[in-house]
């Protein structure tokens, strides 16, 4: 049976019943919030003030992931974004590929301007060939996009974001050179380069667009696989090792991938 307490007599224990954090109305138990003081230690300060940092940092890398898939990778940008993205490529190459080369090749020194320009590009050529050749490869031989048993589709249409992405590339790169010959015409060669170029350019531009062909289009990529080493046979010449054994075996390498 239950028992009441008078008002009155209620009144003094409910103040000191407040402070304990619980009170007892008519018999029956009735939970309040009781709040402490936090008191904080300085390990503790330090412990808080990381983990806010952290926190900002996870915001601002959850931001930059968002940025990029939903606009840098975005289907309909992702041409668009990477061939801005190859010619800044290309740039970053020509400028760390002359830091180095003042640093830790002294014939880079003895070169003439414009031969010092053309070591530079081939540089550029070099790493794109590497790029879109390992590109190639891989869309070729190793990925599902163009297998009979993907997809219904035609496999003359079939792309994906990733093989639009590194044709795009490619575009910024034959953008980027493109724009040096003629910039320096004819010192980086002549009207056969442009041409080389006019239609290289094209090719791989339609076929990222339009996401036709691209099968096709990794396939003729892959002689880019002989770049390197028509470009190793340059550098080679420019530092005065023309009748070393590198040179030789340079070119008996260069023979073998055109087979």
């Amino acid at each position: 049976m239950n028992n009441l307490f008078p008002a009155a007599t209620f009144g003094s224990w409910n103040g000191l019943f407040g402070v304990l954090g619980e009170t007892w109305v008519t018999g029956e138990k009735e939970e309040s919030t009781y709040n402490l003081q936090d008191i904080s230690h300085p390990r503790d300060s330090v412990a808080m003030l990381a983990s806010k940092e952290i926190m900002k940092f996870k915001s601002y890398q959850n931001q930059a992931n968002l940025f990029v898939k939903e606009y840098l990778l975005a289907d309909p940008l992702i041409p668009y974004t990477s061939i801005v993205g190859g010619v800044f490529a290309c740039k970053m190459v020509y400028d760390l590929t002359q830091l180095f080369s003042t640093i830790h090749f002294k014939s880079y020194s003895s070169l003439t301007k414009i031969q010092r320009i053309e070591w530079n590009n081939r540089a550029i050529s070099t790493i794109h060939a590497i790029f879109i050749t390992t590109m190639s490869l891989y869309m070729v031989f190793c990925s599902n996009l163009y297998s009979d048993y993907q997809s219904a589709e035609l496999i003359t249409v079939r792309s994906s974001s990733l093989s639009t992405f590194a044709l795009g590339v490619s575009v910024g790169y034959f953008i980027a050179d493109l724009g040096m010959i003629f910039w320096f015409f004819p010192s980086l060669g002549g009207y056969e380069y442009v041409i080389h170029h006019l239609f290289s350019l094209v090719a791989v531009a339609y076929s990222m667009l339009s996401g036709e062909g691209q099968l096709y289009t990794y396939m003729v990529l892959i002689s880019e696989t002989t770049t390197p080493g028509i470009n190793l046979r340059w550098y080679l010449d420019a530092a005065g090792m023309k009748k070393s054994k590198a040179y030789l075996i340079n070119g008996v390498v260069i023979f073998i991938a055109w087979l």
